[in-house]
């Protein structure tokens, strides 16, 4: 039996392949009328993760960058002459600006690079910028910045607040080393009374000690003005002695023990300063006058005044440079503890270095709150 070929002539008829639809499939895979597929979870945490922690570093190298240019120029330019002292305040904010936009336009290009090598290092490259800024950057230099910058926000308050501040460290210059060892030294068994007095009502240490330095010299005794112990409590305000003395029990509350009296004399300062606000200078007065005359409040309404520069000069007959040789103390047990030894105010960059100390209670907090940011422990 023959088997008939078709020509070579004749196209050969080749069936075509039906392949089955699926509904709701596109030729690329995707699903017709669906989103793409969200990201998991995981992945999602991470990415806002990393953008956290790289805008994070952003704000901290932001932040100090501002106030150490901007403390640079106003102290620099400060005046109030057109050429001398405003155009170039003026043109160096405009540098600035132009500076970071042009800094901004290359991590652009640099963010992008990095990410093509691992998702890990813009954040980790930001934050290393912030923590060599909160290493490395000595704190001195920082300070004298951030006070320049403090005085061209302040204005009028804060040249206020550095004259005191000056005053505290002039009445540092002139205390008598060797008494002050003495003195430092004799302060030794009421280190731990005082640390645990000035933890429960938030107080710096070194003020505390500055405090008791000024009342007592820590010789605790009776005077004839009728002060008591080591802090020369003489009437402390009801609701101060009330809740001390829940703390201690009945046998315990003897002016003469030194850790009552400490507790006593560190919440009756935590009030004072309350009272005032928070401003350190009429806090401290506060505890000097205590209720005689009426109180500092009562004084300061009659004169018609609002702080401790504007009160002074109604203070003839009241120790106006109390809180100065307070703080003056506090201060010198501030150096003695970081530094291992008292440090000549006029010797040197003594100085400058004392400065970047801080005066205690009067402290710079941004400093500390950048140093906690990034952190780095000083």
């Amino acid at each position: 039996m023959t088997t008939s070929r078709p020509s070579p002539s004749q196209p050969t008829k080749r069936k075509r392949q039906i392949t089955p639809k699926r509904s709701g499939v596109s030729p690329s895979g995707r699903r017709k009328g669906r989103a793409p597929a969200k990201k998991p979870q995981a992945t999602l945490f991470r990415d806002i993760l990393l953008i956290s922690l790289e805008c994070m570093g952003f704000t901290v190298v932001g932040i100090a960058a501002v106030i150490v240019l901007l403390g640079y120029f106003a102290g620099r330019f400060s005046g109030t002459r057109f050429l001398h002292s405003l155009l170039p305040f003026a043109g160096g904010i405009f540098g600035f600006v132009v500076l970071a936009a042009a800094l901004l336009s290359v991590w652009k290009r640099l963010r992008r690079w990095l990410q093509g090598r691992s998702v890990l290092l813009p954040p980790a490259v930001i934050l290393g910028v912030a923590f060599l800024i909160g290493g490395f950057v000595p704190k001195e230099h920082f300070t004298r910045a951030f006070g320049s910058y403090r005085t061209l926000v302040g204005g009028k308050e804060e040249a206020g607040r550095v004259t005191l501040a000056h005053q505290v460290y002039a009445a540092y210059r002139r205390l008598d080393t060797v008494q002050l060892v003495k003195m430092i030294n004799r302060s030794g068994p009421y280190a731990e009374a005082i640390e645990e007095a000035a933890a429960t009502y938030a107080l710096d240490i070194d003020l505390l000690k500055g405090l008791a330095a000024t009342e007592s010299s820590f010789l605790p005794r009776t005077s004839t003005d009728g002060g008591h112990g080591l802090f020369q409590i003489t009437q402390a305000p009801s609701t101060v002695v009330t809740a001390v003395n829940r703390i201690f029990p009945a046998d315990k509350r003897q002016m003469a023990d030194p850790r009552y009296n400490a507790f006593l004399g560190a919440a009756t300062l935590r009030y004072y300063i309350d009272e005032m606000k928070g401003d350190m200078f009429l806090g401290l007065l506060a505890y000097n006058i205590g209720p005689a005359n009426g109180g500092l409040l009562f004084i300061m309404a009659q004169y018609g005044v609002t702080d401790f520069v504007t009160i002074q000069p109604y203070l003839l007959q009241l120790p106006r440079d109390y809180p100065t040789r307070v703080l003056a103390y506090a201060l010198a047990f501030r150096i003695e503890r970081m530094e291992g030894r008292l440090l000549a105010y006029e010797e040197e960059k003594n100085a400058i270095k004392i400065q970047g100390l801080g005066i205690p209670g009067l402290e710079i907090i941004v400093f500390k709150t950048l140093s906690t940011t990034t952190g780095v422990s000083r």
